[in-house]
């Protein structure tokens, strides 16, 4: 078990942690939330020692090995598949030991431990999990040297995985992953048999592969058991009823001191006023423990174009002369939201780069109005930056005739008050710097919004203000994420970039999981259709009988009218005093049920609307 009691550190004589004390079951997977700078990346420090605690004990079994993936892998000339066996150290001690032990006992032993660890599987088990992270055979027995960052990042949390320590931390290890990658993840900590600790911000992560929920908030650490969205449910019925624990004794202590005001002074309530007086001195304050709503996005509504925004019609586009993506058929309108699915190195960034207009095409025709506006926000970007400039400096270098006032008024509504609007660039946090170039894409009211990896920097909150923002935006979007509740909150059309071209994916994120696995597991998954670039053609509906158009009609009002009860008694339900006096799981479970139904009968209304429609036609 892993115990952690009393924690108090400070940095600069500001709290992070502050009498702040959980206890974690050996071989539970935790995943650790918390808004941007409240202190979970420092409490690995401090569990693993790199940093001393100002107060309280960390305690932990003696025989814990702890693993963590503190750097990318050593761009050295050792394979990908030798850094990654190198990474049990006992197996690769035991290994060199065997070649120059003379001693017979000795040699014994080694080889009894060697069984003992299964060190005979290893390359086997290395091979798998590199698999899983994105790289096939030949990657593998290729040096270090060879691959970007990024790419040893992916080497370096392959080696942690593999040395299996006895206390796994990850820091948002879905961060250098694509969505493959992340489902791979997913699946191996399910498994994963040794205690986890999981920093992450990726909602679908922690509802599939932790067993409960560390929440770091107002210097305290908080254990839920459950999955993410049975912890924010919780959580969010405990918000509620201490707020309103708070209004009703505002209330009561409003009323008391209105009491003293008005007969401290009279000499027959004195006496009463006074014991007033010490019981709201008595009064233990509710504090407001509601947290602050994150800053939003705010996107500029583009002025209307006539469709289509960006037509290819046979596209070919890729480096020197070599061909990434080719037979390009692609169309987009301004009500079009896509998000781009395939593994990285496929092309996703090659084609938005190509619609960005960052890359020529190389063959075929590419049409568009030259009014034409696109934003396009990547991550590398974030190197972009101009090094000791503010945010304030960046955005006048964009906007020089905008007033100050204005600039400073826009920089607020995006996060950045006057404690940080001034600050260096370098000494922003990585979630303020996601917002600060999504702040200098979006400037142009750009009729296309092209997303590339967004939310890697962004806590739960702020992402879903992003997936807000995006819902209201007026132009086309173009997404490149491995947040899968990012992409199926936000994405309508589903387009998978492989072998070599682009092709429209007919199904939803589940089905494009299952065809993942489909893939890694060797089963040949069915194919997607090619995307058509043309106006569709015209097609005569076919005549549909009124009498079935009236009785199904009739059908789904039946069924709206059940929807309805239903909802209505859980928002009765919900609705009662003692309702937040339940366990977690029953709240969670209610309100789970309400948002079920509420889906259920929208979607109900939407066919319903549809048949009458087509009645209507009849």
């Amino acid at each position: 078990m892993l115990s952690l009691s009393k924690l108090y550190y400070a940095i600069e004589g500001k709290p992070l942690f502050e009498n702040a004390s959980a206890m974690i079951p050996t071989g539970h997977k935790v995943g650790i939330v918390g808004r941007n700078g409240t202190g979970k990346t420092t409490l690995f420090k401090l569990i693993k020692g790199d940093i001393a605690l100002d107060g309280g004990t960390i305690d932990m079994p003696s025989y814990f090995r702890i693993g963590g993936v503190e750097q990318e892998a050593p761009a050295s000339d050792s394979s990908l598949l030798e850094t990654v066996l190198m990474a049990d150290e006992e197996r690769d001690a035991l290994l060199k030991e065997a070649e120059i032990a003379t001693d017979a006992n000795r040699i014994a032993e080694i080889y009894q431990r060697l069984g003992d660890i299964d060190a005979y599987s290893a390359e086997a088990r290395a091979s798998a999990i590199l698999s899983g992270l994105g790289f096939d055979h030949e990657a593998q027995l290729r040096p270090c040297h060879e691959f970007s960052g990024g790419w040893r990042m992916r080497v370096a949390l392959g080696a942690v995985l593999f040395s299996r320590p006895d206390l796994l931390l990850l820091d948002e290890p879905t961060n250098y992953l694509d969505l493959e990658g992340a489902y791979w993840l997913e699946q191996f900590l399910a498994k994963y048999q040794q205690t986890a600790l999981i920093i992450s911000h990726d909602r679908e992560l922690l509802n599939r592969s932790v067993t409960g929920i560390l929440h770091l908030s107002q210097h305290d650490l908080t254990y839920y058991t459950g999955s993410y969205d049975q912890f924010d449910a919780e959580r969010r019925a405990k918000l509620e009823q201490l707020d309103s624990m708070k209004r009703k004794q505002d209330a009561q202590r409003a009323h008391i001191q209105s009491f003293v005001d008005r007969f401290r002074a009279k000499a027959s309530k004195a006496r009463q006023a006074q014991s007033r007086l010490k019981q709201l001195e008595k009064m233990q304050p509710i504090a407001a423990i509601s947290e602050n709503a994150v800053a939003g996005f705010s996107f500029p509504t583009p002025a209307a174009l006539r469709p289509p925004l960006v037509t290819i019609e046979k596209g070919q586009v890729g480096y020197d002369g070599k061909a990434i993506l080719s037979q390009l058929h692609l169309r987009l309108d301004s009500d079009d939201r896509i998000a781009l699915l395939g593994a990285n190195g496929e092309g996703k960034s090659t084609l938005s780069k190509l619609i960005a207009d960052r890359l020529p095409l190389m063959a075929g025709d590419m049409a568009k109005s030259s009014k034409l506006r696109v934003g396009f926000f990547a991550q590398h970007q974030l190197d972009e930056l101009v090094e000791g400039d503010s945010a304030y400096q960046h955005n006048v270098r964009l906007r020089p005739e905008e007033s100050e006032k204005h600039l400073r008024t826009k920089l607020g509504g995006a996060g950045f008050n006057n404690d940080i609007v001034d600050m260096p660039v370098e000494k922003l946090s990585g979630g303020q710097k996601a917002r600060l170039l999504m702040l200098i894409a979006t400037i142009d009211a750009p009729h296309i919004l092209i997303l590339d990896e967004p939310t890697n920097h962004l806590d739960i909150e702020s992402r879903e203000a992003l997936v807000l923002a995006l819902n209201d935006y007026e132009g086309a979007v173009i997404l490149v994420s491995h947040d899968t509740h990012l992409v199926e909150s936000v994405a309508d059309r589903l387009w998978l970039v492989k072998n070599g071209t682009v092709t429209s994916f007919d199904g939803d994120m589940d089905d494009y999981k299952k065809f993942i696995l489909q893939q890694t597991s060797g089963q040949k998954p069915s194919q997607s259709k090619q995307i058509q670039v043309k106006q569709k053609k015209t097609v005569a509906p076919k005549k549909t009988n009124p009498i079935k158009l009236k009785l199904l009609a009739k059908d789904l009002e039946e069924k709206m009218d059940v929807l309805n009860s239903q909802k209505s008694a859980l928002e009765t339900q919900m609705a009662q005093p003692n309702f937040y006096n339940n366990d977690g799981s029953k709240i969670a479970e209610v309100t789970n049920r309400l948002s079920t139904v509420i889906e259920q009968l929208a979607e109900t209304e939407e066919t319903w609307l549809e048949t009458l429609e087509k009645l209507e036609d009849c």
